[in-house]
């Protein structure tokens, strides 16, 4: 999944499809690259589930993916707790004694 973000490409698409679903062209128009290649960087993001796809006429609309939105969300809370705990720990090292400060 965080690769399929690596790259500036699929990662301006996936940020596009955050504000609503859009199709191949809709995504092509706003991107520097082909409609071949959106649709293989659709194909990179729907692969790790980030991106989903639903038929409407002869188009495909693609958004985003809550299961994958929740993976990503969920691989990147698990390093949260961590960070804010050696925060605290930071904070009370550092942090003068009451009555001592001048």
């Amino acid at each position: 999944m965080i690769e399929a973000l690596a790259d500036r490409t699929r990662r301006s698409i996936f940020e596009l499809l955050a504000d609503g679903p859009r199709s191949v062209v809709e995504i092509a128009s706003a991107v520097p690259v082909s409609r071949p290649a959106v649709s293989q960087h659709l194909r990179v993001l729907k692969e790790v589930h980030l991106v989903d796809s639903r038929a409407q006429g002869t188009r495909r609309i693609y958004s985003v993916d809550p299961r994958g939105l929740q993976a990503a969300r969920a691989y990147f809370e698990r390093f949260w707790a961590g960070a804010l705990a050696a925060y605290a720990r930071e904070v009370d090292r550092t942090e003068p004694e009451k009555g001592n400060d001048q």
